[in-house]
């Protein structure tokens, strides 16, 4: 049986009259990457706050490695935090910044030991050769892994992460999705990440935890949230989709971008497809791989598709003014709650 490393048990968290947290469970196996994934104020930062032991359940109970850790301080659990900003220190070098956790102790490690442990975790985060530098002297991204190798230095039961890639442009935000993945499977910690990007979120985790206005409304690996999501605010989260109107009262039908198939007249669609429509194209974005269409169709609205340039081969590329047709097959769509 998988161990939990950390939970949370019928967990909620009032500021004032704000019920930001409603009883909620979550259980982290040891060893995974679990995302906690949501926009603004679902709640998301503020369950990792208290597993971290910065607040503390209004009611419910935490638990790390099978210990009852409500209401302890957080420099007595054994997790570290890694924060959007980084909270590193300019007066101090990069191995200094790294070791600061080690010479709070008392007694303080020897000299040598110190330098032997930012060695080996600066090593773990591809920075060797780097511990005499000034922060402010590296790159976002080698900031990024500084913060990260302060946190793994003490080998905790759990790394938490909070929004850690938010401050960084997009080509570094992507190149650092692989490092952390890595990373989380060289060193084996626990890693729980916070985040609003969908992107960040299915690309790292072994499972997300979708949360909405305090509560947690699935969890699950990535492949499943977006492939069968539970509602309409899921399938909207994670990833795009378009939805139609349902089978009966309070539900939709959605449909993902790329599963739609296009072609300049209904003869030309793919045989089989359960639903095929005449549409107009209203705009067209090119993005390299792909290009994405907004249509308009009398009968079901304006909807978007994802078309790969490899079907582009066949069936050509359509601008905006042109008469289309679309369609997508039966088990391309689905029958959600409409929230």
């Amino acid at each position: 049986m998988t161990q939990a490393v950390i939970e949370l048990r019928n967990v909620s968290k009032r500021f004032g009259e704000t019920l930001a947290v409603v009883d909620n469970n979550l259980s982290v196996n040891a060893g995974e990457f679990l995302s906690i994934l949501g926009p603004s104020g679902c709640g998301k930062t503020t369950s990792l706050r208290m597993m971290a032991g910065f607040e503390q359940p209004t009611e419910g109970e935490v638990y790390i490695q099978g210990t009852n850790v409500t209401g302890v301080p957080a420099y007595r659990r054994p997790v570290n935090m890694v924060f959007q900003h980084y909270a590193l220190f300019p007066h101090l070098s990069v191995a200094d910044n790294v070791t600061y956790g080690l010479r709070q102790r008392s007694p303080k490690p020897p000299s040598a030991e110190l330098a032997r442990a930012a060695d080996e975790a600066l090593g773990m985060v591809r920075l060797s050769g780097l511990g005499r530098r000034r922060t402010y002297e590296l790159s976002g991204g080698q900031q990024q892994r500084v913060a990260l190798a302060r946190a793994l230095i003490n080998r905790p039961a759990v790394l938490l992460l909070d929004e850690p890639l938010a401050a960084l442009d997009r080509k570094l935000r992507a190149e650092m999705q692989f490092e952390l993945q890595n990373l989380q499977r060289d060193v084996g910690v626990t890693f729980l990440l916070v985040t609003h990007d969908q992107e960040e979120a299915l690309s790292m985790s072994d499972r997300v935890c979708v949360m909405r206005e305090g509560r947690i409304v699935q969890i699950g690996s990535p492949r499943e949230l977006y492939d069968r999501p539970n509602s309409r605010y899921v399938a909207d989260f994670v990833g795009k989709s378009n939805f139609f109107a349902g089978p009966s009262a309070g539900t939709v039908t959605s449909v993902r971008p790329e599963m739609i198939e296009l072609a300049p007249t209904e003869k030309k669609l793919p045989q089989g497809l359960a639903t095929a429509v005449p549409a107009k194209v209203l705009n067209r974005i090119f993005v390299g791989d792909f290009t994405q269409y907004r249509l308009a169709s009398d009968r079901l609205g304006e909807f978007l598709v994802v078309s790969p340039r490899r079907n582009e081969r066949d069936v050509g590329t359509f601008e905006i003014g042109d008469q289309v047709a679309a369609g997508w097959r039966g088990d391309a769509a689905q029958v959600l709650a409409d929230n």
